[in-house]
């Protein structure tokens, strides 16, 4: 049995995805253009929605899990007058069609304060959320009907404008496992007229912004792999941004970290750290992995680091 070939690559590549493709197809499309098996992604867009998509590759793979914690930012329209049972607009309308009407200043204001900050929302019931093993959308095609539990969600800011009496826009940022197509439901469902998805786009997850990405069309039309790596869009491993603190440690400690040993450091840093809560290790321009906070002594100064991932290769 041969043994696959070494990646060449390690870091993220921002996509912007267009509307039609599912989010495996792009990363169908980056293994062709990069050359490399190895590649997934950092949460799903449905194919009726485009926008920003993080691509990892090579060593990259193994972050997926940290990088899925980081804040999404979406804009939206919503269709008004009646709902659908996908929730988007590739769904069968469910129930009669209502003439929706428009929207107060005041009600706006209501519905932004009544859908922010920390609320329980059920997701849809065509989604890729498992439900005993099997996904949701799964179950609905065959007809099989199951109680969703509803999901503790945070919405940090939210700003609804009424495009015209057919169409709301909604701007949103959230944390990450948010359904902008549940929240377009709940809208229809507190407006009284039914409501659906109409479009979506991801304009934003983390510190990564959609202007940055690489179009989905380049990526597809590059020459070679290394017209991607080497262009403005690419970001390599040593440089990737982690949604918890970061500590840079010297060679010793490096060196115990990359060979699994635990590790104390001194920190200058003002970050809050929590208790077995994780932490990005870098010395100089490498990143080494992740490590959990195993002790906060010292009035804070200094902490002792257990690795939980290491990305570093020994003896390099």
């Amino acid at each position: 049995m041969s043994r696959r070939r070494p990646s060449r690559w390690h870091g993220l590549l921002p996509v912007h995805k267009k509307t039609g493709p599912t989010s495996h197809d792009i990363v169908d499309i980056a293994r062709r253009s990069l050359k490399e098996r190895r590649i997934g992604h950092t949460g799903t867009l449905d194919p009726m929605a485009e926008g920003l998509l993080l691509l990892c590759v090579g060593r990259a793979t193994r972050l997926q899990q940290y990088l899925l914690k980081w804040d999404k930012a979406y804009r939206g329209q919503v269709r008004l007058g009646w709902a659908t049972d996908t929730y988007d607009a590739e769904g069968e309308r469910v129930g009669d069609a209502v003439e929706p009407k428009t929207i107060t200043p005041e009600k706006l204001s209501e519905l932004e304060e009544r859908f922010s900050g920390r609320f329980d929302q059920i997701p849809p019931t065509y989604s890729a959320k498992k439900v005993g093993g099997k996904k949701l959308y799964e179950l609905a095609r065959k007809g099989v009907e199951i109680e969703i539990e509803p999901k503790s969600v945070e919405v940090h800011t939210l700003r609804l404008q009424q495009e015209d009496t057919d169409n709301l826009i909604v701007n949103v940022e959230t944390e990450s496992g948010f359904y902008v197509r549940s929240l377009a439901h709940d809208l229809g469902a507190e407006l009284g007229w039914g409501a659906h998805l109409r479009r979506l786009e991801r304009t934003r997850i983390g510190p990564f912004m959609l202007a940055d990405a690489i179009s989905q069309d380049e990526l597809e039309k590059a020459p070679d792999p290394e017209t991607v790596i080497d262009g403005p869009h690419w970001v390599p491993l040593a440089k990737i941004p982690l949604p918890f603190p970061s500590i840079d440690v010297n060679l010793t400690a490096a060196s115990r970290f990359i060979h699994g040993q635990e590790i104390v450091v001194l920190r200058s840093g003002t970050e809050t750290l929590e208790p077995n809560g994780p932490i990005a290790v870098r010395s100089g321009d490498e990143l080494l992995g992740i490590g959990e906070v195993a002790s906060i002594v010292a009035r804070g100064r200094t902490i002792t680091i257990r690795p939980s991932l290491v990305l570093a290769e020994q003896g390099g």
